[in-house]
């Protein structure tokens, strides 16, 4: 059997890194943490191989966390399981605007 996994860097982190090839929308995964603890996630949508899960509801404004550091900010509200990427956060880095 496949593991559907979803690796979660840091505390902190409100984002996991998914590593399967077939998260698609009501895949069950099991969502890692550094110290090797896991629960069970599941995807809201389609999340494809290296890209980012939210681990719990993030509001819109709210910083994204990834390796306990901010990538950017959610453009509208993101629910636990949902796939987040350029449709729903923002960069705040390197904007020239900041």
């Amino acid at each position: 059997m496949e593991v559907r996994l979803a690796l979660w860097v840091n505390d902190k982190d409100n984002v996991a890194t998914v590593f399967c090839n077939d998260a698609a929308g009501g895949t069950e995964l099991t969502l890692r943490s550094k110290s090797g603890a896991g629960e069970q996630i599941t995807a809201a949508d389609s999340i494809p191989y290296g890209h980012k899960i939210a681990v719990r509801d993030i509001r819109k404004g709210e910083h994204i966390i990834k390796y306990g550091e901010s990538i950017g900010a959610a453009s509208t509200d993101i629910r636990r399981g949902d796939y987040v990427h350029v449709h729903n956060m923002e960069a705040l880095r390197g904007r020239g605007d900041l």
